[in-house]
């Protein structure tokens, strides 16, 4: 089934990334980065079905190779903390085929992102793991008629104003409800009645807890049948979903019997009208009353004295529904975000070493390169083939740490310091907070799931008694004859 995915990122040479990576990365080539001298070689990657790029109109031709225009791009940013590129990342509807979802992306690229000035580096991945999805990498600064390179931000009466609204925040919803409107419009001509929505369950007005997102590794081992944290969590919010859509059924149709019995019966009493109808009844009423004794002291207990009363307590149940199951969603999504910390924490202290070697290594051929001459140079492309050998040797765990920082920085801002371990104790120690919490809206919850029931029990003994003392009318006979008998 589609889901909805898209995700907003800077690539910022602030952060340590690179333009010129990214592509490489993402489109599985390998291409040198003028800047650093750097060779980003990822031509052993897999799972790359499509590459293109899309261009304006005012960006040069000789930008359609990747190399030629992330290059451009990195020769352009003259400062160590520019922004180099921005990246949107998108899921594909696995209803559709390969080549109808290049097509769908192709088409939200051109009419939603090139034709507002910026050059569009496109990569879809799918490894068949029923995860298809694409990442769009953006150029941020617009172009001059010339075909140069324009500026981000003039100054107006001694302001700085960006020339582009691309990086508004109301642009980035634009384009998150854009993408949901190509996705719906292609699965529709194709045959397929899945629909997806940008909007949080939330603002769909929809009561229930948003599962997390798995993210690539965990979805791998998903599929494989290996079980995964996240995974698991995903499942419980699931159950818990199904069994709080199952219990607002059951308050709705007991808030429906309350109307109806409300305008049907106004007892002074109902505690006391079902004794004395039960005792009315004589034998058999007696045998209801034992029956119905627990639901008798019930009514007593909650000071129940008419289906008004009961009707209170249903809509009290009700609301208070609503109120645990929004604490449940608040608490969950904490929970979801400190595990995200924590579990970004741990990367980053594992494989920390792994890096200083790497940069250990690739500063050694820097120092051997500034040196210059003959020899200085053959040292130096020593030197830089044994940074590169350890970089792919260790490029899952140096992937794993550069996520990791990038995550941490922006999670702790001024706070981040490389040389230093993150706050994960403080962390772990809020996670146990909030999963007792948890668990202690879960308990809640139960007890308000067993009151359902018992308010229930009263609601179909209520009916029993109550059709047992309405008087049965014995249907007219039509007078018939039969072989001259009367019937």
């Amino acid at each position: 089934m589609a889901i909805y995915h898209l995700s907003i990122k800077i690539i910022t040479r602030g952060a340590g990334k690179s333009a010129v990576a990214a592509a490489a990365y993402r489109a599985g080539e390998t291409i040198e980065n003028e800047y650093d001298g750097i060779v980003h070689d990822y031509t052993k990657k897999g799972g790359i079905v499509h590459t293109e790029i899309l261009l304006p109109e005012y960006a040069p031709t000789e930008y359609q190779k990747r190399s030629v225009l992330w290059n451009a791009v990195e020769k352009i940013e003259k400062q160590c903390n520019s922004q180099l590129a921005r990246e949107i990342e998108i899921a594909l509807p696995v209803e559709l085929a390969e080549e109808q979802n290049i097509s769908l992306v192709r088409r939200f690229v051109k009419e939603q992102l090139v034709s507002a000035g910026m050059c569009a580096d496109v990569c879809v991945h799918d490894k068949g793991d029923g995860n298809p999805h694409a990442h769009i990498m953006l150029t941020m600064r617009p172009f001059n008629d010339d075909k140069t390179w324009g500026a981000k931000i003039k100054k107006v009466n001694k302001k700085p104003i960006y020339t582009t609204d691309w990086n508004n925040r109301d642009k980035a919803e634009e384009w998150r409800k854009s993408w949901a409107a190509y996705c719906n419009t292609a699965l529709r001509i194709n045959g397929h009645a899945s629909v997806v929505d940008h909007r949080s369950y939330e603002r769909q007005g929809l009561d229930a807890i948003p599962t997390v997102h798995l993210g690539a590794a965990a979805s791998q081992m998903e599929k494989r049948g290996i079980r995964t944290e996240r995974g698991d969590m995903n499942r419980q919010i699931e159950i818990t979903n199904s069994e709080i859509k199952q219990l607002r059924a059951r308050i709705n149709k007991l808030n429906k019997w309350i109307a109806d019995e409300s305008t049907n019966m106004t007892p002074p009493t109902l505690h006391d009208v079902i004794v004395e109808i039960l005792t009315k009844q004589g034998q058999s009423g007696l045998t209801r009353l034992k029956a119905a004794s627990q639901m008798l002291i019930f009514l007593k207990q909650n000071n129940i004295a008419d289906i008004a009363d009961l009707g209170k307590m249903v809509s009290s149940m009700s609301s208070k529904l609503v109120s645990i199951n929004e604490d449940r969603k608040k608490v969950q999504r904490r929970i979801d975000t400190l595990k995200t910390h924590i579990e970004q924490s741990e990367n980053f202290k594992n494989h920390r070493k792994k890096k200083v070697q790497y940069d250990k290594l690739y500063a050694e051929y820097r120092s051997i390169k500034k040196a210059g001459g003959f020899l200085s140079e053959r040292k130096a492309q020593k030197a830089l083939d044994a940074a590169n050998e350890y970089r792919e040797d260790n490029r899952p765990y140096l992937a794993l740490y550069d996520n990791a920082e990038k995550y941490l920085r922006d999670v702790l801002q001024d706070r981040f310091d490389p040389k230093k371990s993150p706050p994960i104790t403080m962390w772990r120690q809020e996670l146990a907070t909030r999963t007792s919490e948890n668990d202690a809206l879960y308990r809640e919850y139960l007890a308000l799931k067993d009151e359902t029931h018992k308010v229930e029990k009263i609601r179909a003994s209520v009916r029993v008694i109550m059709q047992a003392e309405t008087p049965k009318v014995q249907p007219e006979r039509t007078p018939q004859k039969s072989q001259g008998v009367e019937l």
